[in-house]
């Protein structure tokens, strides 16, 4: 599609950049909602902040652009969903179980 915005008048070309950002913003949250809709609240997670160690938490609630997790030492985040993964069952198991041990059998 192209639009000969030459012809355009200064207050339909203000229009025009107000509907641009107004659709731009729609899309920009709709994504956001898509990738929310992949987890649910009590989903286990995990997130990278930026200059600190790999967290884990719990999802707790739904914002408009960011999900809150409660990490597991109790610090609550609002965080992108785009930057979440689930934490998968083996990952559960391995934080889980680190303090225990297996004997073989006999």
């Amino acid at each position: 599609m192209k639009a000969d915005i030459d012809a355009l008048s200064e207050a339909e070309l203000v229009d025009l950049n107000n509907r641009i950002v107004a659709r731009l913003r729609f899309l920009r949250e709709m994504r956001s909602h898509a990738q929310m809709l992949e987890f649910s609240v009590g989903d286990k997670v995990s997130f990278q902040p930026e200059g600190r160690p790999a967290l884990a938490g719990m999802v707790t609630r739904y914002n408009r652009k960011t999900v809150t997790v409660i990490t597991e030492s109790g610090e609550h985040w609002n965080v992108s969903p785009g930057l979440l993964r689930k934490v998968e069952a083996s990952e559960k198991k391995d934080s889980a179980g680190g303090n225990v041990v297996r004997l073989p059998r006999k």
